[in-house]
């Protein structure tokens, strides 16, 4: 596993090591100890896996009461993905970085909790896994339009394929302080 480095320094990327043979290839994703090592020490206590086809973009989602820690692993395809510090009482409240994850090479990000995180899918279709800190609550949910202009996210396309709720997402300049995660 190598470890890559970010802008934001709560926020790791990394590539994980794959094993070739004639079979196919096997890789460990998540070891605790080997992770506890770099500072992820974090519960994980759900599991997420998503499909995307090409053009779908997710996000930018957080929750507020219950932030929740993210280990993202890319299975399948290729995804521009991006973070943003929505923590308001964070140095780095309201920056943001994007990294290109794809099968096989750069492929996995950790966020903290107070990030918010979304993506979109570069190949015709991509698989994402999610581990997380926190259970998902409905309404605990929150998010940021995926173009808002302050964050300064340089997407890689203009007009993306998005559910109705990630259309109607407002700017991060239009959340009261008391809807974003405050982390201790």
């Amino acid at each position: 596993m190598r470890l890559i480095e970010t802008l934001l320094k709560d926020v790791r990327i990394f590539q994980v090591d794959f094993y070739n043979d004639n079979r196919g290839y096997f890789s460990e994703i998540y070891q605790k100890s080997r992770y506890e090592k770099i500072g992820v020490k974090d519960n994980f206590v759900q599991e997420n896996h998503s499909r995307s086809h090409k053009n779908v973009l997710r996000g930018l989602h957080f929750q507020f009461k219950k932030p929740q820690s993210q280990l993202i692993t890319i299975i399948r395809g290729k995804v521009f993905y991006a973070f943003v510090d929505v923590r308001p009482n964070s140095s780095s409240f309201k920056k943001s970085s994007t990294f290109v994850l794809e099968e096989n090479k750069i492929n996995q990000v950790y966020t903290p909790p107070g990030y918010a995180g979304g993506f979109v899918v570069l190949s015709d279709f991509a698989d994402v896994h999610y581990k997380v800190s926190q259970n998902y609550d409905k309404l605990d949910e929150g998010g940021i339009c995926w173009n808002d202009s302050d964050l300064k996210i340089k997407w890689p396309i203009l007009n993306p394929i998005l559910n109705e709720r990630d259309a109607s997402l407002p700017h991060l300049s239009k959340i009261k302080f008391s809807n974003l995660p405050i982390v201790n």
